[in-house]
């Protein structure tokens, strides 16, 4: 699908392909939908960005919140986006070892008692020993930084989902 199949999509339409680019968050798409015709995939993708920062400390944090664990509850029960599942299983999230699976179980609740919302990583960028990693490190950041880098991490997510559905040879790297 190029930008002008993407542009001549009805409303339904567009919020039914578009409406998980942002996990869970249909509302997103719902709002951009009105700014078409986009000139781009990248005006598409700024479009999205622009209605998430100009979103209040609570709604960038609602936007956290609908992202799931990594390596968590959903990812064992089946309930994941396939999204999600795809981005998880190319990461290493449903291949952990015992010790990495208690390990990131500790540090997801950690890391929400700490902040109010989960952890969130482009997992198409990084693999488990980074994800990991990060999760270690960013537990010791400050709430708003945290918020800040999350939505960053959603931002990157999105981009790709973008890419993957309106370019047929999407990369997996930015």
């Amino acid at each position: 699908m190029d930008i002008t199949a993407v542009n001549a999509l009805p409303y339904e339409d567009f919020v039914n392909i578009f409406g998980n680019v942002v996990e869970k968050c249909p509302i997103i798409t719902a709002a951009v939908w009105s700014r078409r015709p986009f000139v781009s995939l990248n005006a598409l993708e700024a479009a999205i960005s622009e209605f998430i920062d100009d979103l209040p400390e609570s709604g960038k944090e609602g936007i956290l919140r609908c992202h799931p664990d990594l390596a968590g509850r959903d990812l064992h029960s089946g309930t994941l986006t396939r999204e999600s599942r795809e981005e998880q299983a190319r990461a290493g999230m449903d291949a952990l070892s015992s010790g990495e699976a208690s390990r990131m179980s500790r540090l997801n609740e950690e890391y929400k008692t700490r902040f109010g919302f989960p952890f969130v990583i482009c997992a198409r960028m990084n693999d488990k020993a980074n994800i990991l990693r990060q999760l270690t490190e960013r537990c010791g950041n400050e709430r708003a930084v945290e918020r800040e880098r999350g939505i960053e991490e959603v931002k990157k997510i999105c981009r790709l989902r973008l890419q993957g559905l309106v370019l047929c040879d999407a990369p997996n790297k930015l």
